[in-house]
C-alpha cells in the first residue's frame, strides 16, 4: 500500500486511523493521517506539520493517532534565587504559554524575590498514591478486608516491591469503607518519576493475592481515593506527589521599590481575595493563580499537563512584620519526574536541562523550583492588585 491508497481508505471509511500505523512507519504514519484531515476538510496544517520532535521514539510512549506537534510560545523568567533544601542556586525557568503578560509578572516577581536574597523552599513530603475500590458482601466482610490489608501489610509491602526497582510501599491508609465497599489508599515512594505507571502494576498485583485469598472483588483499580487529576481535600490534608511549601522576607524597601506598594496593602488583598473570597465561594484553592505558573513550567519541561488541577490547590499566607512583608506558598499535591513520561520528549528535555534537572536524583530539586516560581507569580499578582496596577500592566502589554 502507498501513501495516497492509505489517504484514500481512510476518506472511505475503509481503514481506521490506529491502523495506519501497521503499514507505514510512525512518521509516514503522522504524515498520512494529516493529509487526510486536511483532505476530509479542505485545510491547510502546514504549521502542525512544522517539528524537529522524533516521532518514532514518541509514538512508542507518548501518543497514539499523531499528527504532528503543538507549538506554544515559550519565555524565560530570571534569574530566580532559590534557598532550598535541594536547590540552592539562582535559575532561569523556562515558561510555555499563550497568556500575555504572565512570563512578564512572573519575571517581577523573581526580581523582587533575588533582591531580597532569595526564596527559601522545603519538601515536606514525597509519594504517589492509588485507591481501588473493592466490593464485599456486606460491611462486616468489609471490616474484614481492611483487616487483611493491615495483617499482611509485610507480605503486601514485598509483592508490591517485587513489581519495581524504583517504588516503594509506604503505608496503606486510609481504609476506607462505605457500606460493603472498600477504598484502601496505597501510599508509595517512587524516586524521581511522577509513578502513576509503577503504581498502578504495583497495587494491581496486590489485588491479584486477594483475589486468591478472599471472595471480595475487584470493582476498579482506581476508586477515586487516589485521588488523581482532581481537585480533593484528601490531597490538601494529605498531600500526593511533592508536597512543597516555599515562604520568603521580604524587606519594607524592596516591597515599595519592586511591587510599588506596602506590606498591608498585600496582606489585605490576599485576606479578603485569596482567604475569605475563596471561603465564600466554596473553593479549595485558597490562592490567586497558582494553575498559571504550574501550567506554564509543566508545559515547558513535559510534566503531564491534566496534573494543573491538583497542583493548583494550596494556601497563600501574607505577614505584615514591621513593615517588611512575609509572603510563602504551600503546594501540598505537585506530582511531577524529571525522569519518564513527557520529559523524555526533546523540547520537554531541554526545559529540564535549563533547569539543571533533567535526569535522575533530580526531581525534589524541581520541586522546589516550581514552589519558587509559584511564588514569584503569586507574589506579582497581589501586589499589582495591591496597588491597582494588574488593568494597566495587560493594557501596556497590549492584550485584549
Amino acid at each position: 500500500m502507498n501513501k495516497q491508497e492509505a489517504i484514500d481508505k481512510l476518506l472511505n471509511g475503509e481503514m481506521k486511523l490506529y491502523q495506519v500505523d501497521r503499514e507505514f512507519s510512525p512518521e509516514e504514519a503522522t504524515n498520512i493521517r494529516r493529509e487526510f484531515l486536511e483532505k476530509k476538510y479542505s485545510i491547510d496544517l502546514v504549521n502542525i506539520s512544522n517539528y524537529t520532535l522524533d516521532m518514532e521514539k514518541a509514538s512508542k510512549r507518548n501518543i497514539e493517532n499523531s499528527i504532528g506537534v503543538l507549538q506554544l510560545p515559550m519565555g524565560i523568567a530570571g534569574p530566580l534565587k532559590i534557598n532550598g533544601q535541594y536547590c540552592k542556586r539562582e535559575v532561569f525557568v523556562p515558561l510555555a504559554t499563550s497568556e500575555g503578560a504572565l512570563v512578564a509578572s512572573i519575571n517581577r516577581g523573581a526580581s523582587t524575590i533575588t533582591a531580597s536574597g532569595g526564596v527559601n523552599t522545603i519538601v515536606t513530603s514525597d509519594f504517589m498514591t492509588r485507591a481501588p475500590v473493592i466490593k464485599t458482601n456486606s460491611a462486616s466482610d468489609a471490616l474484614l478486608i481492611k483487616q487483611w490489608f493491615v495483617d499482611n501489610f509485610t507480605d503486601l509491602k514485598e509483592l508490591a516491591e517485587s513489581t519495581t526497582s524504583h517504588g516503594k510501599l509506604l503505608k496503606i491508609d486510609p481504609i476506607l469503607i462505605v457500606g460493603s465497599y472498600v477504598y484502601p489508599r496505597f501510599v508509595y515512594s517512587t524516586g524521581d518519576s511522577m509513578g502513576m505507571n509503577m503504581v498502578t502494576i504495583a497495587t494491581e498485583k496486590i489485588l491479584d493475592k486477594l483475589a486468591q485469598e478472599s471472595d471480595a472483588k475487584h470493582i476498579a483499580l482506581s476508586g477515586n481515593v487516589c485521588v488523581d487529576k482532581k481537585p480533593a481535600a484528601i490531597n490538601v490534608v494529605e498531600g500526593r506527589g511533592k508536597s512543597v511549601v516555599a515562604d520568603i522576607l521580604i524587606p519594607k524597601e524592596i516591597v515599595n521599590k519592586k511591587l510599588k506598594t506596602t506590606a498591608e496593602a498585600i496582606v489585605e488583598v490576599n485576606i479578603t481575595k485569596n482567604l475569605i473570597g475563596s471561603a465564600a465561594a466554596g473553593s479549595m484553592a485558597f490562592n490567586a493563580h497558582y494553575a498559571n505558573m504550574v501550567a506554564a513550567i509543566f508545559l515547558a519541561t513535559g510534566q503531564d499537563a491534566a496534573h494543573v488541577v491538583e497542583g493548583s490547590l494550596g494556601i497563600t499566607t501574607a505577614e505584615n512584620r514591621d513593615g517588611d512583608l512575609y509572603f510563602s506558598v504551600n503546594l501540598p499535591d505537585l506530582p511531577i519526574a524529571t525522569v519518564g513520561g513527557g520529559t523524555s520528549l526533546e523540547v520537554a528535555n531541554e526545559g529540564l536541562n535549563i533547569l539543571g534537572v533533567a535526569g535522575s536524583g533530580k526531581a525534589r530539586e524541581f520541586a522546589e523550583i516550581v514552589a519558587g516560581t509559584v511564588l514569584a507569580g503569586e507574589l506579582s499578582l497581589i501586589g499589582a492588585l495591591a496597588a491597582g496596577h494588574l488593568a494597566r500592566a495587560h493594557q501596556e502589554l497590549g492584550r485584549g
